[in-house]
């Protein structure tokens, strides 16, 4: 499935990261599990649409029917067991729903899973960093990990938007670039090639 690539490939190096990721890596939550990583996790996979329940901070066979259609999806085991490698998975995609929401909130679904898409585009583009750690955090990239905007909750359609990007939807058409024809003041970036436009964004190569 095209999410286990696009999964695999977003590798966070470390945790100086403009927020504080919410799951910590070294945790191992299973059944029976309580506390607030997972509440934490039960937030994150209820705004990704694998968890339906009320989030109660108690890691039931709910939790773990979630958990484990979340390991399905991205390539891992399905035990049903948060261990390291599926919270690393989560926490990456709650970093990518927060740049989606600081630069996309307030345009339609569309150019929220448009803004992920070119994240994912810039991972697999040659002239970016490999891993999303350094594609978030390259100068001038998003404005919202430098103007703060990063550190807002995402809504569940920021969640939703990384997910279906991840399985492979790109409404950019494989741009690797946006921005705001009306605030953008850097010369350099009216010189890129325009592909489409969604709501204020112009995505372009």
């Amino acid at each position: 499935m095209k999410i286990v690539k696009r999964i695999a490939v977003l590798v966070i190096i470390g945790f100086t990261l403009v927020a504080t990721p919410s799951l910590s890596y070294a945790q191992m939550l299973g059944k029976g599990s309580t506390g607030r990583e997972v509440t934490a996790l039960q937030h994150t996979m209820k705004n990704a649409g694998y968890f339906h329940g009320p989030v109660t901070g108690y890691f039931g066979p709910l939790t773990k029917n979630s958990v484990a259609n979340f390991q399905q999806a991205a390539g891992l085991v399905p035990d049903g067991v948060a261990g390291p490698k599926t919270l690393r998975k989560l926490n990456e995609l709650d970093i990518m729903a927060r740049v989606v929401n600081g630069e996309a909130r307030g345009e339609s679904y569309i150019g929220k899973v448009a803004v992920a898409a070119v994240i994912l585009n810039r991972l697999e583009d040659r002239r970016f960093p490999k891993d999303a750690y350094s594609v978030v955090n390259q100068s001038n990239a998003f404005t919202a990990v430098h103007d703060g905007q990063y550190n807002l909750s995402p809504g569940s359609d920021s969640y939703r938007a990384v997910v279906d990007a991840l399985k492979g939807w790109d409404p950019t058409y494989g741009s690797v670039f946006y921005y705001n024809p009306n605030t953008a003041t850097n010369q350099w970036i009216f010189t890129r090639q325009s592909v489409t436009r969604i709501g204020n964004h112009i995505f372009a190569k």
